[in-house]
């Protein structure tokens, strides 16, 4: 029998939930072997017992793994790891890593140059946007306290310079603790650069590891400007299927058989446009083909805090332990897009050469605003954003459920577990062309709708974010997209 007193370690001073604390280890034990894919687990009394944890807290830990798919109930038999999760391979001669490798599992080019891409919004009338933050709810009264203490410092002077291209010191030390702590990921301040929000580093990725012609693999459907990003540099492009568990991998494998991969890109927790979550068996399987065929795996990792239905999956990176992840988030959407404040982890060589490469592109990050979120973070004031808006997004989740239902002789959807949008899919006949054309004879504004279906696959659907609208601005948009519909159901009769 599995030693589970000896191997399990519970902090309760931290501030990860307990119930998480030992799932996290459980799935560590999944990974690494010690639980073979059809193990039985004990119940959760006889592993309250062995732990000295409350039934309750085995139970809700048992419920977390079987949501995320690494376990499996059977009625009156037990709870058994998941039949299909590969074991990942091991590194040789270190079976137990203890951080991120300081050598990447794939290669990558070295190379200097930089774009810029903008984009224009329209003003004046209701749009449908992709799923972006409310900004009115951002603290920006404590932010801009806290940016004049830092200007009032005596020792401000230190930060008015130039500084590295790896960014504030204070925020990455803070940020190592803080994802770490809350995404499972064991970086230290070599594996890590500040950067001007996700696009910034997904840039900077793509300009390391292709060149003409190389192979990027990405989603069918996928986030557009990752795509634009990635034509930039010259990259070819090969699509894979997505579906309800996120990106074909078995697709993946058979491209790799082929062709030399350079990179795949994921948003592994809400998949972009979608919204759906990968699997933990395609994220393990993943993980082995990335350091079976030497590829990176470049994971955007956009929307990790808003997840409503349970706790967030923890991202690629924190199971990753051949360096081939390249793990990109922000504090943009999750505070608010002005704020360009991101961040790269990968392996340190990789890190190091980003960070070189963007002092052609961004000599520097803005310290005073990057030390004043090392702050904002530190005083838990993010932590407190992120719970008040949770309640609040998914409060207006609710309602866009609510008047879509009312909708559905137009429309089919899926309610998203987490993200700020939904993937709304429109039935035939009807096309979004149409829809577009006549919205904006009621003041709606669709958007470029084609940009979702750039490789013409006819999916005919689109994200319509709902994290922007208060409940006034919902009735008032809906009241819009009825008034649309009908009009162009009368339009289609004729």
């Amino acid at each position: 029998m599995i030693p589970y007193k000896s191997i399990i370690s519970i902090d309760k001073k931290r501030q990860q939930a307990v119930y998480l604390q030992l799932a996290n280890q459980l799935i560590e034990l999944m990974k690494s072997g010690i639980l073979l894919p059809n193990a039985k687990l004990p119940s959760s009394r006889i592993m309250a017992d062995l732990i000295g944890l409350h039934r309750k807290t085995i139970v809700a830990c048992y419920d977390e793994l079987l949501i995320q798919g690494w376990l499996v109930s059977i009625p009156k038999k037990g709870t058994y790891v998941h039949a299909e999760l590969p074991l990942l391979k091991p590194r040789a001669l270190e079976q137990n890593h203890k951080s991120i490798p300081s050598k990447t599992g794939f290669s990558f080019y070295k190379k200097d140059q930089s774009n810029r891409r903008l984009s224009d919004r329209k003003a004046g009338i209701t749009y449908v946007n992709d799923g972006v933050t409310d900004v009115r709810l951002t603290p920006i009264k404590e932010i801009a306290q806290i940016y004049k203490s830092v200007c009032n410092s005596r020792l401000v002077p230190r930060h008015l310079g130039y500084g590295s291209t790896l960014g504030s010191l204070e925020l990455r030390k803070v940020l190592v603790t803080y994802l770490n702590e809350t995404r499972g990921i064991k970086l230290t301040l070599d594996n890590i650069l500040i950067t001007r929000g996700s696009q910034h580093g997904i840039y900077l990725a793509s300009q390391l590891l292709v060149k003409s012609g190389d192979i990027i693999i990405a989603g069918t459907t996928n986030y557009i400007s990752a795509d634009y990003t990635f034509v930039n540099a010259d990259a070819k492009i090969l699509r894979i299927p997505v579906d309800d568990h996120g990106i074909d991998t078995k697709a993946v494998e058979l491209i790799c058989k082929k062709k030399k991969v350079k990179a795949i890109y994921v948003t592994s927790h809400h998949h972009h446009p979608t919204t759906k979550t990968m699997s933990a068996e395609r994220r393990l399987h993943l993980l082995n083909l990335a350091q079976e065929y030497k590829f990176a795996i470049i994971e955007d990792d956009y929307d990790y805090d808003f997840h409503y239905n349970q706790a967030p999956i923890l991202p690629l990176m924190s199971h990753d332990i051949h360096g081939q992840v390249i793990y990109i988030g922000s504090l943009c959407k999750t505070v608010a897009p002005t704020f360009r404040v991101g961040y790269m982890i990968a392996a340190k060589d990789f890190v190091t050469e980003a960070a070189n490469l963007r002092r052609y592109i961004d000599r520097q990050g803005d310290p005073l605003l990057e030390l004043t979120f090392a702050r904002f973070i530190q005083s838990g004031s993010l932590n407190r954003h992120i719970n008040k808006t949770l309640k609040v997004y998914r409060k207006r989740r609710d309602l866009f459920v609510n008047q879509l239902n009312e909708l559905k002789e137009f429309f089919e959807f899926d309610i998203p577990a987490g993200g700020m949008a939904f993937w709304l899919r429109l039935k035939r006949p009807y096309t979004w062309d149409q829809v577009a054309t006549i919205a904006r004879n009621h003041k709606l504004e669709i958007g470029e709708w084609q940009r979702y279906d750039l490789n013409n696959n006819g999916h005919n659907a689109i994200r319509l974010g709902f994290a922007t609208y208060n409940e006034e601005e919902i009735d008032s948009l809906f009241d819009k997209l009825h008034k649309t519909m009908k009009s162009l159901k009368r339009q289609v009769k004729l």
